[in-house]
Order: C-alpha cells, then sequence, then structure tokens
C-alpha cells in the first residue's frame, strides 16, 4: 500500500511538471513573444505580416493548439509507465 501511495506521489509529480513546462511554453509564446518582444520581432515578416504581430494574433493560438496534442502523447505515455492507463 505505501509503494502505490509511493508511486501515485511519483506520477502527480511528473504530471504537474509536464504541465508547468507546457505552460511556461505557452507563457512565452503567447506573452513573450506576442507582447514582449513584438517589436524586434516585427522586423521578420512571414507570409507579408510581421512576426510579432502574427505571435499575438495567431501563434499563441498555434501553440495552444500543438501543446494539447503534446500533452495528450506525454500523458499517455505517463499513464503507460505508472500502469493507469484507460487500456
Amino acid at each position: 500500500m505505501e509503494n502505490h501511495k509511493q508511486q501515485m506521489k511519483k506520477y502527480w509529480r511528473k504530471n504537474i511538471r509536464t504541465v508547468l513546462i507546457l505552460l511556461s511554453i505557452w507563457f512565452l509564446v503567447s506573452f513573450g513573444f506576442g507582447i514582449l518582444l513584438a517589436e524586434p520581432l516585427n522586423a521578420i515578416k512571414i507570409g507579408g505580416y510581421k512576426l510579432g504581430f502574427w505571435f499575438a494574433q495567431q501563434g499563441s493560438i498555434f501553440t495552444f493548439v500543438v501543446l494539447i496534442f503534446v500533452y495528450v502523447y506525454k500523458m499517455n505515455k505517463l499513464d503507460e509507465a505508472f500502469d493507469v492507463n484507460e487500456k
């Protein structure tokens, strides 16, 4: 029983670590690139649009969607590793 509690603590520690890393990436992209670094990034153009504008309008949304898929993938691997998967 004690081993099970230790395993679940380890599982949740890894889960929270994954969430914090992914949220940090999203914060960096949305706040960092979209707001703080928008002016320097505006010197670069993608498809005719300034990169800072692109990150503020589209980049953070695309990044969020990609991070959702990354989270699902990482959690499936973590669930398998700790044998708590739904299969």
